[in-house]
Order: C-alpha cells, then sequence, then structure tokens
C-alpha cells in the first residue's frame, strides 16, 4: 500500500532528521540503563531491541546494562521475603544474594535472547566474567545521623572496571548486555545497583553519551514540571533541597558522576515511551531530561 503525500512527507522528514545525529554518533559508545516498564512490557521490550540493534547497525557502539528491581521484589515476596531498601539501595543478605543472581541470569538471558531475534550479535555478561567490575564491600553513610555507616549486606561498590572485554566484544560487532554484579578480591560475588554500574561503565569506556531509562518523564522539579535540561550544579541544589530522593539518588548520583567524569551528556528519559531510545538519540525533540557534562 503506498503512503499519502502527507504521510510519505512525514516519514522523509523523520529520516532526513535522524541523518546528522547518525553522522555525530558513528563509531560513538552509548551505554543504556535498561530498566522500568520497558523491561516488563512485551511491546516495549520488542522496541527496546530493535532500538538497540537499529544504532548498532548505523555504526554506534551500545552497551546495554539492566536492572531487574521488580522482578527481584516478585521473587522475594514468593520465597516469603520481604524487599528492604535503605536510600535507595537494596539490603542484600545471602538468601536474597541467590535471589539477585538467579533473577538477573534470567532478565540477561531474555535481553539477549530478544536482541538477536531483532538482528544483532548480543553477548551475556555479569562482572564476574574474566572479573571485569572489581568491587568492595559497600557501607552506606546514614543521611540522618552523618558519621554513622550503615551494614547492607552483600551490596558492592566500584572499585575499577578493566573495559578489554568490552573492547573486544565491540570490535567484533557484538552488542554487550551487563548484569551488575561485581567480585570483590576474595571472590564473593557483590550486588550493585545498575545505575552506579551503568554511569562508571560510561566513565570508563570515555562514552559520548549515558541513557537512562525510568518510569517516569525525567527530572522533575518541585512542582511536578519536567525539566528538560538542567546542570550538574543544578541537580546539586536539588538534592540539597530535597526535590531529589529516594530511588532516584542512585540513579541522579550516577548521572552526576557520570557527566562530570567526561560522558559528554546523560539522559534521564521515559522508558514508558515506545522507542525512546531512538526519540532521543536520533530526532531533535527528546522524552526525558539531558544533563550536560561541565
Amino acid at each position: 500500500m503506498s503512503l499519502t503525500p502527507s504521510a510519505a512527507d512525514k516519514k522523509a522528514r523523520t529520516l532526513s532528521e535522524a541523518m546528522p545525529y547518525i553522522q555525530r554518533f558513528f563509531d560513538k559508545t552509548i551505554v543504556v540503563k535498561y530498566g522500568g516498564n520497558a523491561m516488563t512490557d512485551p511491546k516495549l521490550q520488542e522496541g527496546f531491541a530493535s532500538d538497540v540493534v537499529l544504532l548498532k547497525l548505523v555504526g554506534m557502539n551500545p552497551v546495554v546494562v539492566h536492572g531487574g528491581g521488580p522482578q527481584i521484589n516478585d521473587l522475594l515476596k514468593r520465597v516469603g521475603k520481604q524487599g528492604e531498601f535503605v536510600q535507595g539501595m537494596r539490603v542484600t543478605d545471602e538468601e536474597t544474594m541467590d535471589v539477585v543472581e538467579m533473577v538477573l541470569g534470567k532478565i540477561n538471558k531474555d535481553i539477549v535472547n530478544l536482541i538477536n531475534k531483532h538482528g544483532g550479535k548480543a553477548v551475556g555478561l555479569t562482572g564476574q566474567d574474566g572479573a571485569f567490575i572489581h568491587a568492595e564491600k559497600m557501607m552506606l553513610e546514614s543521611r540522618d545521623e552523618p558519621g554513622k555507616m550503615l551494614d547492607i549486606g552483600l551490596v558492592g561498590e566500584i572499585d575499577r572496571i578493566d573495559p578489554s572485554i568490552i573492547h573486544f566484544l565491540d570490535s567484533g560487532d557484538f552488542i554487550p548486555v551487563i548484569a551488575p554484579i561485581g567480585v570483590a578480591a576474595d571472590g564473593e560475588t557483590l550486588n550493585i545497583n545498575a545505575d552506579v554500574v551503568a554511569g562508571k561503565l560510561a566513565e570508563v569506556l570515555g562514552a559520548e553519551k549515558l541513557v537512562l531509562l525510568t518510569n517516569t518523564p525525567g527530572v522533575l522539579d518541585k512542582d511536578g514540571e519536567l525539566l528538560t535540561g538542567i546542570t550538574p550544579q543544578e541537580v546539586d541544589a536539588m538534592i540539597a533541597d530535597g526535590t531529589l530522593s529516594g530511588g532516584m539518588l542512585p540513579k541522579i548520583g550516577s548521572a552526576l558522576d557520570a557527566a562530570r567524569g567526561g560522558v559528554k551528556t546523560v539522559h534521564i528519559i521515559d522508558g514508558r515511551v515506545e522507542h525512546a531510545l531512538l526519540l532521543e538519540i536520533l530526532t531533535d525533540e527528546g522524552v526525558g531530561t539531558l544533563i550536560k557534562s561541565e
């Protein structure tokens, strides 16, 4: 069926609008943190996988880091255990760590299969593979009692990342799909917040962009209005006055670290929008908040 003149014009404009972005980001690394509804809605899952494959086909180097919070919570409930969070970080005892590894392993395989189904060449990894994410046990400082350190279990903070395995996969046109599990010096596995892994990986890889998919329109001000563009200094002020809190803190913290660590732009986008990834990277109008590096 042929297009009407108006439909043809709209499609042509969309394609021509994408061209300068394809040229600008050719052979650039784009780290994508995949989470929220985009991971649980079948239609959004398919759209995300095709978006990642398209970015690869036009010459970019996407690297996917995924979480699994809702799925982990669901399995914990089924085994009679309640998920617990402190300052946006999951408290992880040994039983919870077993659940985390089980769930993230399945999610990783599912994402790899979906990307491959759409014509990509995805390879699933955790930080244990080649010990490329070195971590140490995290002690969290209490926000209510400064100076008091909280033990939240088998939760890690990143010591260093060895990017060689990612470079190797990129050179073979593979798409790395990474589960946020690190390995300590003694071989113990540690649960790491996926936003933190994505942000640090973007820094280490010298990524052009870090894109964080969320279940919100982006960063909202005190009145609930979307901020389409903000600076790291403005983010600092929003954290200080409590505008940003709870589960948004690890996400915005990793975004800030990446922006200050050399990643040119960080995008916090609404993963509930179909093809949000393509809209943010290949069009003039995005679907979230842009944080520019200093």
